[in-house]
């Protein structure tokens, strides 16, 4: 028997999330199934569930996209991974008890990685990592926006470690100064407009993820010559660019997985495993499965410095 987070029909999660029971299809072939034991939650898990994207997405679904878990069942060539913690990926959505995926997609978890952190590898720290190795920092100035985000903190550490020239990151509030700080980062606030007007003109390359009035005030201050990674909607609102330069890429996760083979799917989890640092991340707060409607509230409260995560147990 199952319990799944699931939606019919596009709306605020909070009225459209279900807990379905019933009882899981038999294996498919070549699938591992995994038993849940967290998954955080994610603008890019609620997002969906509003109907941004309904163009690619076919109803009903199951919500969440990452999470962490064991396997309990797997075909003969994958029979090592019993027992064993993984990433259950790129299949079903993870908000359940229970999530077949493709066996060859899973990714083990080492022994070092705590529950809480493998949890939370995919999303954030696959983005950060693939736009920084397509928009190299090495020399350069970056301008970095949703400063308290999980994603934006490996951003910013990680372009200090590949040798940005000066990285500045762009906070709503100050709970996060004490971590830039310990990195050399920059911290300004996001209503000062003089200090964003001022980092924006030098910025050689800025990763948003906020969208809306902040993207459109930095764009309107950038050099021509410089460059604008749009990777979120944090705030609900899109962005028109109103001149042809700075130029303005759309980075999506899984426009760069379609053209990934599956060696380099894991290769990139071994690169990231050891430079993922639990104090890099937000604090996780955890909550029971059937109490995922106080987890979503928790998420939505305003300069929040932790993450809410499910947990299965």
């Amino acid at each position: 028997m199952n319990s799944a987070l699931c939606y019919r029909q596009f709306g605020i999660p909070e009225d459209v999330l279900k807990l379905e029971l019933s009882n899981k299809n038999l294996l498919k072939e070549d699938c591992i199934r995994v038993q849940m034991l967290y998954a955080p939650i994610n603008a890019s898990d609620l997002i969906p569930i509003t109907g941004a994207y309904q163009h690619r997405i076919i109803l009903p679904q199951i919500a969440g996209y990452e999470g962490v878990g064991e396997v309990i069942e797997a075909p003969l060539t994958y029979r090592h991974l019993i027992g064993k913690r993984v990433l259950p990926l790129r299949g079903e959505g993870t908000w359940q008890r229970f999530v077949d995926s493709p066996a060859k997609y899973a990714i083990e978890v080492p022994d070092s990685i705590d529950d809480t952190i493998a949890a939370r590898a995919y999303i954030n720290p696959v983005a950060a990592w693939l736009m920084l190795k397509l928009y190299s920092p090495q020399g350069k100035h970056i301008l970095v926006t949703a400063g308290g985000a999980d994603c934006a903190k490996l951003l910013c550490k990680w372009a200090v470690n590949l040798q940005a020239l000066f990285v500045t990151v762009i906070c709503r509030s100050d709970n996060h100064v004490q971590f830039y700080n310990k990195y050399g980062v920059k911290n300004i606030n996001q209503n000062d407009t003089e200090a964003l007007k001022y980092f924006a003109a030098h910025a050689d390359i800025v990763f948003d993820a906020v969208g809306g009035e902040l993207a459109e005030t930095i764009l309107n201050h950038m050099s021509d010559s410089s460059e604008f990674v749009s990777y979120g909607l944090l705030s609900g609102t899109f962005f028109q660019p109103k001149k042809r330069l700075p130029k303005v890429h759309w980075f999506h996760i899984r426009h760069y997985l379609n053209l990934t083979s599956q060696n380099q799917w894991l290769k990139m989890f071994d690169d990231i495993w050891p430079i993922l640092d639990a104090n890099d991340l937000n604090i996780a707060s955890l909550f029971e499965f059937p109490d995922w409607q106080e987890a979503i509230k928790t998420y939505r409260q305003p300069h929040r410095n932790n993450k809410p995560l499910l947990t299965f147990a």
